[in-house]
Order: structure tokens, then sequence, then C-alpha cells
């Protein structure tokens, strides 16, 4: 009999159940899942184990690789210093970074990079996961490098530029890493366990991440001149380079994110709550209202479904998220399955982290029931 720890309120014990069922059929290996409504933790639950020889349990303080759930936390950074008025959105990426101007990205704007619309979604050839590793080359390379469509035409998701693009402009503009303005700007305000790469003394907490067993099915007739090849072969990280030393000392803002439910839940409830954070204000409504600014809305280039995109965020879509309800939704998931999603109308923020993969573009099976689960429970209540 699968043990589940944590607490969770009466309403929510499906969800509980949901988490047990599937780490017993061995769906699950180890998770986390965690449920804020309106600064109240109802769910804070985790289970299974932390390795693949399920020998170390998944403990109440496990850290995992969030893969691109990391964006939410990037994201969240950029938007603190556009509160704060030190990034503008519609202000060109080369007013803080004069060298991102070359090759005809003069006009490209700070909003462009949080909405995957900037044209800049993967690295030219050659570039390697070493190049990846050498902050200041990668971003280099970026700012040199001409967009592959019409920025802010159209999304084409910057699968791991991204991360890059936000931790080149919080340097220039705070003077800090975006690992150090995470932890000092988010995660100890907040009491959040999250952080950018992962600190050495954290190592021992963290869970070993299990590939899906499914390969991804590739045609052989790629176009490699369509933005989904170039993206592709332009995003060098892959499972095997997770879990090593080099990723964890690295600052990959993208997708090498470590935390867990509870900690994503304390970061990104400020979303959910229009900035409201403890006893006080990490971000204005006015700001938190930007992320529904859509920005694309359509087949995105590089994921090959609709996405509705915002400020740093994805915006709730049935056409992908069928569990989500419309409104003021924002989500998004990670490699396997990971997710954070803030509902606004609620006031409801829910996270899920797993350190087994799971198949699917946006979010797995795993991800779409406990999400189904969540809003039965809402829906009910009014």
């Amino acid at each position: 009999m699968v043990t589940i720890e944590g607490t969770n309120s009466a309403r929510f014990e499906p969800l509980r159940a949901a988490l047990a069922a599937h780490l017993e059929c061995g769906d699950e290996l180890g998770a986390s899942i965690a449920v804020d409504v309106d600064g109240v933790m109802e769910v804070d639950l985790w289970g299974g184990h932390a390795d693949a020889q399920r020998t170390v349990p998944w403990g109440e303080d496990t850290l995992v690789n969030l893969w691109s759930t990391t964006k939410t936390l990037s994201s969240l950074a950029a938007l603190v210093l556009v509160d704060r008025g030190a990034l503008e959105l519609h202000r060109p990426v080369a007013h803080y970074w004069p060298e991102f101007a070359a090759r005809g990205k003069q006009d490209i704007e700070v909003r462009h990079v949080l909405a995957h619309t900037s044209g800049l979604s993967g690295w030219e050839q050659p570039f390697t996961v070493d190049d990846l590793y050498d902050h200041a080359k990668a971003s280099a390379r970026l700012a040199d490098q001409a967009p592959w469509w019409k920025p802010g035409t159209a999304s084409g998701y910057h699968m791991q530029t991204q991360g890059q693009l936000v931790s080149e402009l919080v340097r220039r503009v705070s003077g800090r890493t975006l690992t150090e303005f995470v932890t000092t700007e988010i995660a100890d305000p907040l009491g959040a366990d999250v952080q950018i790469g992962a600190r050495e003394a954290d190592w021992s907490r963290i869970a070993e991440l299990v590939p899906a067993s499914q390969a991804l099915d590739l045609p052989a007739d790629l176009d490699p001149e369509a933005v989904f090849t170039k993206t592709l072969l332009g995003s060098p990280a892959r499972d095997e380079h997770v879990d090593t030393p080099r990723w964890r000392h690295a600052e990959l803002g993208a997708v090498n994110g470590h935390s867990n439910a509870r900690g994503m839940v304390r970061a990104l409830s400020a979303i959910s709550r229009r900035g409201e954070v403890n006893d006080g204000r990490l971000l204005s409504p006015e700001t938190v209202d930007k992320v529904f600014d859509v920005q694309a809305d359509g087949i995105d280039l590089f994921l090959g479904v609709p996405v509705r995109w915002g400020i740093g965020y994805a915006i709730a879509d049935v056409r992908t998220m069928p569990h989500m309800p419309t409104g003021r939704i924002c989500f998004w998931v990670g490699h396997g399955g990971s997710i954070v999603m803030m509902d606004l109308d609620r006031r409801v923020t829910f996270a899920y982290t797993m350190n087994k993969l799971g198949a699917g573009i946006l979010g797995s099976e795993r991800t779409h029931r406990y999400l189904r689960h969540v809003y039965e429970v809402l829906d009910a209540a009014n």
C-alpha cells in the first residue's frame, strides 16, 4: 500500500487518491502536489521515491529539476523588475543590452522575449551543451544572431533560449545573476524553496530524474530550415545532462530550476493573488494584469499546437488544456509533465512536480488528471 505524506483539506481527498493511484500502479515514481487557495495551503502532498531503485523516499523537502516549469520563475523575476520600473515591456531589448541590436534585432522588445515571439527560439548551429553552460558565450551568440521570423508576428516556443535572454536582461538591469535575483527577491522573501541551478548543499535532497520510456519519434524528412527543426537542433540540453554537477552549477533560466510543488506554489501564488504575498506585496495588481495582455494566439511554430501567449505565461485555452476553464488563468509546463497554474478568478495556485517524466506536449496524462480533480473540487464549491 502506497503511503502519501502531507496534508489536504477534506474536499481535496480525490486529489490525494489520484496521486496514490498513480504511485501504486507505477505511473509515478515520486511526486509532490500543492494547492494554495487565497493564501491557505489546502493541499501539500508528496510520496513515492526519489531514486529509480526505489531506495530513497521522496521526502517533505525533496527537490527535483523542473525543466521548462523553470520559466515561470524566470518570468516572475522579469515581472518584479517591470514592477519596479527597471524593465519596460515595450522598450527594445537593445536599450538594456546594446549588442543585441545586431542583425536587425534593434526593434525586438522585452515583451517579445517573454511571449516567445522574438524569433530567437534556438541557437544557430553549431552550438553545444558546453556552449550552453558558458553564460557569456551563449548570450553573445544570441546577440549576434538574426531572428528566424519577423518578431512579434507569431510565437515559436523559445525552449532553451528564453531563459538565456531573460537572464541577460536581469543581469544588465539589476547587476545580479538570475540565480541571485530569484534567491534574494523571490525565494527568501516568500519562504519559497526554489532556485535556478542548485546549491551544492542541496544536492543530497534532489530526486533523480527518470526519462520517459517512450522516445520522441521524429520524421526522417525534417525540413532543415523549418523553425521546428532549427529550434530542436539549436536547443542542446537533453535528459542525460540533468543531475550532473555542470547542470546544477549552471544558470539555465529556461530549464534547470529546482523546487517542489510547495515551493512553486509559494512563489507563483504572487500571480494568483494579484501581487499579494504573505503580509506584503511582491507585484502591483497592474503589473499582474499585464500577464494577460495577449501577444500571440495561434499555432506555435515549434510546439505545433495552439497556444495563447501573454507576458511570460501561457493563458488558459481549452484547445490545448481542456481541464482548465476559461478566465484569468495562466500557466506553464515542463518536459515530462510538471506544471504551475495560477487562477486569478479563484485566487488558486496549483503545482505538480515529479521525477518520472511522462509523454505529452503540454503536460502528461497525469498532469491533466490532477488538474481535472482540482477543478472538479473548485467547481463543486461554486
